[in-house]
């Protein structure tokens, strides 16, 4: 479901208004991640620490409104959920998309994220659904520890959608730390609701009991 937001009414009115219309109206952070226990929890029980890293992406991003907030003409959408498209390393050093489900369900999740994976395997494509605007657009870069990044973007109509990374893990001593970049639309996400993102990823992925306990 997809429910309008009234901008007269609305609390970020201003700042809709002044960056609506930029140029380049994205802005992205970038931070290193301690994820030291999923990887030695997923590395033991033998769980794709992609799809935990994807998981926790999504559960975030279903959890702040701000990232659910699309630009679609001149109104603006919050959607009740969004799905992840995220890239997919294929051979002779190509990739394709891949459109999958978000479930809260981690399991559930798991099994649609490896059936989409596999189907794209198979039928590749590089391409955006415009009508498709639940989305959040997510690449994992794992050659490289990066400390910033850069998205394309589409300059009309105007692009909304989030933009999430991450990188090459970082060992350091006993601890694994992970390159993760949010990029939003200034319009709809300020560096308050990025700063949350991240925190509240880094809590629930320090506690992989907890999280991936369903799937052991």
């Amino acid at each position: 479901m997809i429910k309008t937001i009234n901008i007269q009414e609305w609390n970020r009115r201003r700042q809709y208004e002044f960056f609506k219309n930029y140029a380049q109206p994205h802005f992205n952070l970038t931070t290193n991640l301690d994820i030291s226990a999923a990887y030695d929890y997923t590395k033991k029980h033998k769980i794709s620490l992609f799809k935990t890293i994807l998981y926790v992406t999504m559960k975030v991003a279903n959890h702040i409104p701000e990232f659910r907030y699309r630009i679609i003409g001149d109104d603006v959408f919050e959607h009740d959920i969004v799905h992840p498209s995220f890239t997919v390393s294929l051979d002779n050093e190509q990739f394709s998309f891949c459109n999958s489900d978000y479930h809260e369900n981690i399991s559930q999740f798991f099994k649609i994220t490896a059936d989409a994976m596999e189907q794209v395997r198979k039928n590749p494509f590089i391409q955006t659904n415009p009508d498709r605007e639940n989305r959040i657009y997510i690449s994992c870069i794992p050659w490289i520890a990066f400390t910033s990044i850069m998205h394309p973007l589409q300059s009309h109509p105007s692009d909304s959608v989030p933009r999430i990374a991450w990188g090459k893990y970082i060992h350091e001593n006993t601890d694994v730390k992970l390159p993760y970049s949010v990029q939003a639309h200034h319009a709809l996400v300020d560096g308050f609701h990025a700063g949350k993102f991240l925190n509240m990823f880094q809590k629930i992925i320090a506690q992989p009991e907890q999280l991936l306990s369903a799937l052991c």
